[in-house]
């Protein structure tokens, strides 16, 4: 039996435009619209109608925390104009968290921007972090009553190399040149967001909020051990792993670290034994995750689960997933990794960019024709684990 604390967060995780539905003025719904990707979102999930439902399925599944996004481009879809119809939409979005006793983790920018934001340069623009903190004061102005854990920018490292550095992505980008200008510029966005969300819970005699990032980690592997693949190794590690939060952490501007952990990446392909995948052919390495905590212990913080998930067709696959990767993440605890909550990604099936509708993360099944939720039965054993706080091992 695997014990976890008390007083830990449990639950599964969500974005804006992957599920809601009609984001007509970011800059994805654009290039969907002009046909830059195979799939388009349209009405994806249909949580912006349906998410009073969907708490309801959290809520019952035993979730006591849920992460979601707020669409930049619903609320500000104009430089300078606020949108209060969207404003009071997520005021009651968040709300209906709070009725059930669900602990909301906001995301203010989980790879969508506005259109006009992009227009005018992106996060090339040297004006773009003033762009930004002007959304920022609005949103946490009005529900810093009713959230206390935020993340400022979702896999910062991920939306860069898609795109800023290949160019695949919005705002389609490329060159390094532009990758360390937009690192640069989002480094910046954070810090001040940081900044501006303690000084507004501060005004507003509210406790001590706790902010950070969503960073991606990847696990890096040298199947060889000479020295040009470990050291390639090291060389990712740094570089996509630990640069971005090494450079927030210098500025003292995390107060936990957020992470994202899905798979492991070989330095060399031959000879290495084969993994188990999920549908996407990543990697399936648990201990991954194990490894990684460890080397988190350095920045002195607890660490938060924000994302760890499987899309796969067969459910026994998603629950040995799961069940895996909360045991190696009980054994860094118990190594004295402090960890505050795990969400699984994804509570429903959603749109998985520009890989569509196919790959299925959910917790709870979509029927994309009539948008029946369905819940999986890895989710009621997930439930139980929320419920008592144990992994009972099979």
């Amino acid at each position: 039996m695997f014990e976890f604390p008390k007083d830990f967060l449990w639950g599964s995780a969500i974005a804006a435009h992957q599920v809601e539905g009609n984001n007509i003025y970011n800059d994805w719904w654009k290039d969907e619209i002009k046909g830059v990707f195979k799939f388009r979102s349209a009405d994806a999930c249909k949580h912006y109608e349906l998410y009073q439902k969907d708490f309801d399925l959290a809520k019952a599944l035993n979730h006591n925390a849920l992460r979601l996004s707020i669409e930049w481009s619903r609320v500000e879809p104009e430089k300078g104009r606020f949108n209060e119809k969207e404003l009071e939409h997520y005021r009651q979005v968040i709300r209906a968290l709070k009725e059930r006793n669900i602990e909301p983790i906001i995301t203010l920018h989980h790879f969508t921007s506005p259109i006009w934001f992009n227009q005018l340069g992106g996060w090339q623009n040297k004006k773009a972090v003033a762009y930004f903190l002007e959304f920022v004061e609005k949103i946490v102005g009005i529900f810093c009553s009713d959230v206390r854990y935020w993340v400022t920018i979702n896999e910062p490292m991920i939306y860069i190399y898609f795109g800023y550095l290949l160019g695949i992505w919005p705002p389609h980008k490329k060159g390094i040149f532009n990758s360390i200008s937009a690192f640069y510029c989002l480094v910046s966005a954070h810090i001040k967001t940081y900044k501006i969300i303690h000084r507004l819970y501060q005004e507003n005699n509210l406790p001590r909020p706790l902010v950070s990032v969503a960073a991606n980690l990847r696990y890096f592997f040298a199947c060889r051990k000479n020295f040009p693949a470990r050291f390639s190794a090291y060389l990712r590690d740094k570089i996509y792993n630990l640069w971005f939060l090494e450079s927030l952490s210098k500025h003292k501007a995390l107060d936990y670290l957020g992470i994202n952990y899905y798979t492991k990446e070989d330095i060399c392909k031959d000879g290495h034994p084969q993994v188990e995948k999920n549908s996407l052919d990543w990697d399936i390495y648990p201990q991954g995750l194990y490894e990684m905590l460890l080397k988190l212990k350095k920045f002195k913080l607890p660490v938060f689960v924000l994302e760890n998930g499987i899309c796969t067709s067969d459910d026994n696959q998603r629950w040995r997933f799961i069940a895996e990767h909360l045991k190696y993440l009980h054994k860094a605890m118990q190594e004295g990794i402090k960890v505050i909550g795990y969400l699984y990604w994804s509570l429903i099936d959603n749109f998985e960019w520009d890989k569509g509708f196919g790959p299925r993360f959910g917790l709870v099944e979509v029927d994309y024709n009539t948008y029946e939720r369905k819940v999986r039965e890895s989710a009621y054993k997930y439930a139980e684990v929320c419920k008592t706080a144990r992994l009972i091992e099979a």
